[in-house]
């Protein structure tokens, strides 16, 4: 077995929820961070930016051409859990898609390693409770299947290594949500760092450890499409 299909069989072993199928009319909506953002225009409802949101788009549109699926990119650079809190009802139950989407979590990391006192174990509970909060809403207003996407950070460069110790217990989190809300989970972080440690970090995250190359956003379109089997 070579290093691609060890990854895919990682992929097959965490397949969490139902099986989540696309259908004529479906609208999906993928949203979180910069990661999802990546330049999009605000202006325009339609734009899904010049990441991953792009390359996932342009794959189902093409495979299901007859299907007149509606992609939207609501990705805000920055934001946290608690952001996408406060912006849910307009940015996603208003809209009412079949499909969500959510990669979101390494910015409530990323915010507190200048001062790691306040990443202790109370906001390790509310950041449970906000990502509980989103999900428990689309459940209630909507018929939403959902699909959670794992944070991630590549040890890249190398002071990233102690962002771990407050990535991997939200990570932890969103494993058990997926679990909880029969979701479906795309498991990014052990996908791109096994990738990382076969092709190089830089590879895939460039020079931070987080925001994706073309390369990375390439990775996270194929492990969405291959998770969900579309």
């Amino acid at each position: 077995m070579d290093k691609q299909d060890m990854i895919s069989q990682d992929i097959d072993q965490m397949k969490i929820g139902e099986q989540i199928t696309i259908k004529p009319q479906n609208k999906i909506l993928l949203i979180g961070d910069s990661i999802t953002d990546v330049n999009r225009n605000r202006n325009d409802d339609q734009d899904l930016g010049q990441g991953y949101p792009l390359l996932l788009g342009a794959y189902l549109l093409n495979k299901y051409p007859t299907y007149d699926l509606q992609i939207l990119n609501r990705g805000i650079g920055g934001d946290r859990v608690a952001d996408l809190k406060n912006r849910w009802e307009e940015d996603c139950l208003e809209l009412n898609p079949e499909i969500v989407s959510i990669l979101v979590g390494v910015n409530d990391v990323w915010y507190g390693m200048g001062d790691e006192e306040t990443l202790d174990e109370a906001a390790l509970e509310q950041f449970e409770a906000d990502y509980r909060w989103l999900l428990k809403m689309l459940a209630h207003r909507t018929d939403a299947r959902v699909v959670l996407m794992e944070p991630y950070v590549l040890p890249y460069p190398k002071d990233r290594i102690h962002w771990r110790k407050h990535l991997d217990p939200r990570i932890q989190i969103v494993r058990h949500l997926a679990n909880e809300y029969h979701a479906a989970l795309v498991p990014l972080d052990g996908i791109l760092n096994t990738l990382g440690i076969e092709n190089g970090f830089q590879t895939y995250t460039g020079d931070d450890g987080v925001h994706p190359t073309l390369t990375g956003h390439a990775a996270i379109a194929e492990a969405w499409i291959h998770y969900l089997d579309v």
